[in-house]
C-alpha cells in the first residue's frame, strides 16, 4: 500500500525528512532528465510512435505515458532543446534550469547565443526567464484597448449525479453535489521588450467610469486618453499613499528625535512609557535597510525571499522588553515571524484560544442580560 508511505515520512525526524527530501529531488531530477533524453531520441524517429498508433509525440506522452498536459509540453520542449544544445541536460540535471526554463527558451536559443542566454538563465525564477525572452524576442507595445466583455449568463446549478457507498448497509445512494463556477481568468502582467510590459485585467461599471471621468479631466494631459499613461498616474498617486501610511514615508520627513527628552513639565530621569508603536523614521531606516524583503536568515545563511505580506518584527520580543529602535526591529514576512515567536513563546495552542474566546463571549453575554435585567422595571406583586 502507498499509504504507508505518509506513514513512514511522519515518523522521520526533522534531520532525516530534509535530508530526504533533498535526495527523492535529485532522484526525480535525474530520472526526468533520462526521460527528456529518450524522448529526444524517440523524437528523432517519429514512424516509431505512428507505427503504434499516437499521431503525434504529445500523444504519445499523454497517452502512453500518461502525463499531463503541462508535462508533456514542458518534456518535449527540453527535449527538443537538448537535440540540438545536448549541455541543457547537465543544468537540468544540476537543478540550475528547470524542464518549464527550458521550454520557454529553446525556441529561441541559436548556436550563437545558446551558451550566453542559459548562462544568464541559471537559477533565474519564470519572471526572470520572462525578462530573457523578452530582450532575446520583444514584442510590439500592446495597443490600448476598451471594450465592453459579452455578457454571459452562469450556467444553470445541473445537480452531478453521483454513487457512494455506505460502509454499514454495503447499499448504494444517490447524492447531488454541484459542480463549482469556473475560476475567473487571472490578471496579466508580462514582460513583451527590454523595460516593457503588458498589463490585462477587467474592471466593472463603476470603474469603467471612472476611467472614463479621468479621460475627460485629463485630455490636456493625455490628449489620446491612453488608459496605460492614465493607470501610471494612478499607481504613482496610490503608491505614495500606501507607502506614506505603512511605512511613514514622505516628502518632508521629521528629523530623527534627540536621545535626551527635552521637556520641562516631566523629569527627564522618567523613562518613557512602553509601547508597540514604531516611529515612522524606524519603519523608513528599517525598510531601506532590509530592501522591503524578509531579513530571515537560516542557520546555513540562507535568507527568505518573499517580499509580499512583510511585518515589522522585533528581534528582541516587545513582551521581553524589546525596544521599537532601528536595531531592535527587522522585516519578516508573516510565517517567519509567527515561526521566531514560537520559538521563544512556544506553538501557538489554537484550542486554549477558542476556550477563552468562548468564555469571554459568555461573559459578555451574561454582562448584557444582566444590563437588560437591571434596566427593565421590577415586577408588580
Amino acid at each position: 500500500m502507498k499509504t504507508d508511505i505518509l506513514t513512514t515520512a511522519a515518523a522521520l525526524s526533522d534531520h532525516d525528512l530534509l535530508g530526504r527530501l533533498g535526495a527523492l529531488a535529485g532522484r526525480e531530477r535525474e530520472a526526468s532528465v533520462e526521460l527528456v533524453a529518450h524522448l529526444a531520441a524517440l523524437d528523432a524517429r517519429p514512424s516509431l510512435s505512428l507505427a503504434h498508433g499516437y499521431g503525434s509525440l504529445h500523444a504519445y506522452c499523454t497517452q502512453a505515458l500518461r502525463l499531463s498536459e503541462d508535462a508533456a509540453s514542458n518534456r518535449i520542449g527540453a527535449a527538443r532543446a537538448c537535440r540540438r544544445f545536448p549541455v541543457v541536460l547537465d543544468l537540468l540535471a544540476s537543478g540550475e534550469l528547470t524542464l518549464t526554463s527550458v521550454r520557454l527558451l529553446g525556441r529561441h536559443l541559436t548556436a550563437e547565443n545558446h551558451q550566453a542566454v542559459l548562462e544568464q538563465a541559471k537559477g533565474r525564477t519564470l519572471n526572470g526567464i520572462d525578462l530573457i525572452v523578452a530582450r532575446i524576442a520583444p514584442q510590439a507595445d500592446a495597443p490600448s484597448l476598451v471594450r465592453k466583455l459579452p455578457t454571459t449568463a452562469p450556467p444553470p446549478l445541473a445537480p452531478a449525479t453521483e454513487v457512494t457507498s455506505n460502509p454499514a448497509s454495503r447499499q448504494g445512494f444517490m447524492s447531488t453535489t454541484s459542480s463549482p463556477p469556473p475560476p475567473a481568468p487571472r490578471p496579466v502582467v508580462r514582460p513583451t521588450a527590454p523595460e516593457r510590459y503588458r498589463v490585462q485585467f477587467t474592471i466593472g461599471e463603476s470603474t469603467h467610469e471612472k476611467l472614463r471621468r479621468l479621460q475627460a479631466l485629463l485630455r490636456r494631459e493625455i490628449p489620446d486618453g491612453d488608459p496605460g499613461a492614465i493607470f501610471d498616474r494612478a499607481v504613482t498617486v496610490l503608491l505614495a499613499q500606501v507607502e506614506s501610511k505603512k511605512l511613514g514615508v514622505t516628502a518632508r520627513p521629521q528629523p530623527r528625535p534627540p536621545i535626551r527628552r527635552a521637556t520641562d513639565s516631566e523629569d527627564i530621569r522618567t523613562p518613557p512609557r512602553r509601547s508597540r508603536y514604531i516611529p515612522s523614521w524606524v519603519k523608513r531606516a528599517v525598510w531601506e535597510r532590509d530592501d522591503g524583503q524578509c531579513a530571515f536568515v537560516s542557520a546555513k545563511g540562507r535568507r527568505c525571499t518573499q517580499t509580499e505580506f512583510i511585518e515589522f518584527h522585533h528581534l528582541d520580543a516587545y513582551a521581553k522588553q524589546g525596544p521599537a529602535t532601528v536595531e531592535n526591529i527587522s522585516l519578516r514576512c508573516g510565517p517567519h515571524n509567527r515561526h521566531e515567536a514560537e520559538l521563544i513563546f512556544g506553538p501557538h495552542d489554537t484550542s486554549k484560544a477558542t476556550d477563552e474566546s468562548k468564555v469571554r463571549d459568555e461573559a459578555k453575554v451574561r454582562d448584557e442580560a444582566d444590563v437588560r435585567d437591571e434596566a427593565s422595571p421590577s415586577p408588580t406583586v
